[in-house]
């Protein structure tokens, strides 16, 4: 799948992300208020603790001449009360920021998740078909994983560092602007460091994450396809491939994880030449008297402190850029162009035909099209059929009158009414459809039955089921209609498969019923209890039978032969064995 490169930054989906969470703005907001104080009163913690070396050290000094130290117990006692205080409320408000900032992760991860789910049911048949399904679940499932498992924690500890380090500034401000203007050194030489590893770190963190999706895309599609790869003895060609994805997939792992990890070391090696400017400055203002010794003691602390928020968001950097590049991948999937709705206002005209295609143009790529002037007219009741070679437009068809796709040109008339101007809802409650492919969910047969039918009767499943000879073979299995499927019904034979769906679609009662090679995957036998069944489930019925075996489509009304996405001939079964053109060809091939 080729991948959209779009040159957002890790500011601007940050942005977005703090967008998306517009609604739980006023949590945000108690969030930092609990952290600002939490933070406060953790600043003040060195502060007090310098307090208590400055009296003792006062103190000592006092009495170094006669041996009687001067100690104030009783202040100290004071100031160790007002130190518990201290944390016991700085730890009682960091717990409700944290409870606080999760509930607000979960929430956001939990509607990112809802709109993938409306976003999939909005998407036009045309992404599925120019994405691979194993980057589409990669996006839905492995990246949003990524934002549930790290969002919370990330959230909590980058709001906590921010807050931390203005509080920790203007308290060692208000102490000393020395010895703050030293520590504050450690601002510049670690956003250098963040900024530099951090934005290659971000590249390879998103290339990683793209490669996970081409490894996923790639597995999905080789289980699928196990037994081709086994008859055409490709197990060491395909275990080769999957190697060579896996090395790329590793690589980009290791430089990520490699650049991400560098971080903390050289965080913290500019954290030591803080301590030694301290030290050397404390020292002198000390001797000097101009500063307290428990004012060094407490920048000490606070060089520790200062630094750690900055650990600490480098210690995140990784999940940050992981966190970041997954939520970049799941915008782009949200940003993704929706089905056209309605154009307007529906104006019927007067017609006696139910579809009519009146010089529809379409193509899949623009500039190439495949329809350049196609043109059909289907009374109600009419049985149609689409022959003709590989890539002559069948299926286009099928899609445009499904409205899969919209056409480039012309248009397409439902009762008269343009079907632009229908939703797709409302056009596709008018139609049932059965795919080469046949679909069924792990469950009982009987809810595969009432599957988008739940509102019918019991009578009327069982009806269906008779009818398309369902109940033919579900009545020899020892639990009957309550059978259960595996994943896509594959303890059930693809004839018994291609009967419930056809049966399923039967069930709805529609207006117009299309048939995409219904009988192509089915034996000789099924063959024929479908055409029984379809000669009565199609009576007064507008039809579309899309077939590669003619002897299903001698009773059709109008049979269409298309090649290069045209029409050329149309007509009965006998009045095109006549013209001996086409068509005929076609059929004497398959009886000759």
């Amino acid at each position: 799948m080729e991948e959209k490169k779009q040159n957002r930054s890790f500011m601007d989906t940050a942005k977005r992300l703090y967008q998306f969470m517009a609604g739980r703005r006023l949590w945000l907001l108690v969030v930092l208020i609990l952290a600002a104080f939490s933070a406060f009163l953790q600043a003040q913690l060195p502060r007090i603790l310098g307090w208590i070396t400055t009296l003792i050290y006062e103190g000592v000094k006092a009495g170094c001449h006669d041996g009687h130290y001067q100690i104030d117990y009783h202040g100290m006692g004071r100031i160790l009360v007002i130190l518990a205080g201290a944390y016991l409320l700085s730890s009682f408000f960091r717990y409700f920021q944290q409870f606080i900032t999760l509930r607000i992760a979960q929430n956001t991860v939990y509607d990112l998740r809802k709109q993938i789910k409306q976003k999939m049911s909005h998407l036009p048949i045309s992404y599925f078909d120019s994405h691979a399904n194993g980057e589409i679940l990669s996006r839905a499932i492995n990246d949003v994983d990524q934002i549930a498992s790290s969002l919370g924690p990330s959230l909590t500890q980058v709001v906590t560092s921010f807050v931390q380090i203005l509080a920790i500034f203007f308290t060692m401000l208000s102490m000393s602007g020395i010895l703050t203007l030293v520590v504050v050194l450690l601002v510049p030489l670690n956003y250098l460091i963040i900024r530099i590893i951090s934005g290659r770190s971000q590249n390879l963190f998103r290339q990683r994450q793209v490669l996970l999706g081409h490894v996923n895309d790639f597995i999905e599609e080789r289980y699928s396809g196990q037994t081709a790869i086994k008859v055409y003895n490709q197990i060491d060609h395909e275990k080769a491939l999957f190697e060579q994805k896996s090395d790329q997939l590793n690589e980009a792992s290791w430089k990520a994880e490699f650049y991400a990890g560098i971080l903390n070391p050289l965080v913290d090696l500019s954290k030591n030449i803080i301590y030694i400017l301290v030290a050397i400055i404390g020292g002198l203002g000390v001797l000097e008297g101009k500063i307290p010794i428990g004012t060094v003691q407490s920048f000490f602390q606070y060089t520790n402190q200062f630094s750690g928020p900055f650990r600490q968001l480098a210690n995140l950097a990784a999940s940050i850029q992981m966190t970041l590049a997954s939520t970049e991948r799941v915008f782009e999937l949200l940003d993704e162009e929706e089905m056209i709705h309605p154009q307007g206002d529906p104006q019927k005209r007067d017609t006696q035909y139910k579809i009519e295609f009146n010089h529809v143009q379409f193509g899949y790529e623009p500039g190439q099209l495949l329809m350049t002037d196609f043109n059909l007219r289907v009374k109600p009741g009419q049985m149609i059929a689409v022959v003709g070679p590989t890539g002559a437009g069948k299926t286009t068809l099928i899609n445009l009158l499904e409205r899969f796709y919209d056409v480039s040109g012309g248009a397409i008339y439902y009762d008269g009414i343009d079907i632009r101007n229908y939703t797709r809802e409302d056009l596709r409650s008018h139609y049932s459809m059965v795919l080469q492919e046949t679909w069924l969910f792990a469950g009982s047969i009987w809810d595969n039955l009432k599957y988008g039918n739940e509102g019918v009767s019991d009578q009327a499943i069982l009806q269906a089921a008779k009818a398309a000879h369902v109940d033919d073979f579900v009545s020899t299995l020892p639990d009957g209609y309550q059978t259960l499927l595996t994943e896509d019904g594959n303890n059930l034979s693809q004839g018994q498969r291609q009967l419930i769906t056809i049966a399923r679609a039967f069930l709805s009662d529609p207006e117009v019923i299309i048939l995409d090679e219904a009988t192509s995957s089915v034996d000789t036998r099924t063959e024929v209890l479908i055409q029984e069944a379809m000669a009565k489930l199609l009576e007064n019925r507008t039809s579309f039978v899309v077939a590669h075996r003619l002897s299903t489509i001698r009773n059709a009304d109008n049979i269409i032969v298309m090649n290069q996405g045209d029409v050329i001939e149309q007509g009965n079964h006998q009045t095109l064995l006549e013209k001996n053109g086409f068509y005929a060809s076609l059929y004497n091939a398959q009886f000759a």
